[in-house]
């Protein structure tokens, strides 16, 4: 078993937000995903980010704020949202004093792989 740890994590810092990346813990090709940490203060936001890879998020901690799409979710602690790599998105902290941290996986899609709308659409 391995353990990984946010808090003595190395870390990076995207504007005032703080990125902890997994690949810190080398392990090459042991997953089919890479993964991160991030952690947005309160009253601030991601810069707007759009990457190919497919990204599964958790909010692991307050509560984040996403606008993607024109549209905007609340994704409370404890629960998900996936973001396809045709989506441009902002991640907020609404928050005046609770720290907003999410825990990522993200992947480059197979090929032939249905789009993550018609994924998400059959199961809401």
């Amino acid at each position: 078993m391995r353990t990984f740890d946010l808090i003595t994590g190395e870390s990076l810092f995207v504007k005032d937000l703080r990125v902890v990346r997994w690949e810190q813990y080398e392990l090459g090709g042991q997953m089919p995903f890479q993964a991160m940490w991030y952690s947005v203060p309160p009253g601030s936001e991601s810069p707007i980010d759009q990457h190919p890879e497919l990204e599964l998020s958790i909010v692991v901690a307050g509560t984040a704020h996403v606008l993607v799409g024109g549209a905007e979710h609340e994704i409370t602690h404890g629960n998900a949202f996936l973001l396809s790599s045709t989506e441009a998105h902002v991640v907020q902290n609404r928050s005046d004093d609770e720290l907003l941290t999410v825990f990522s996986a993200y992947w480059m899609p197979v090929t032939g792989e249905r789009p993550v709308e018609a994924v998400t659409a059959d199961h809401a």
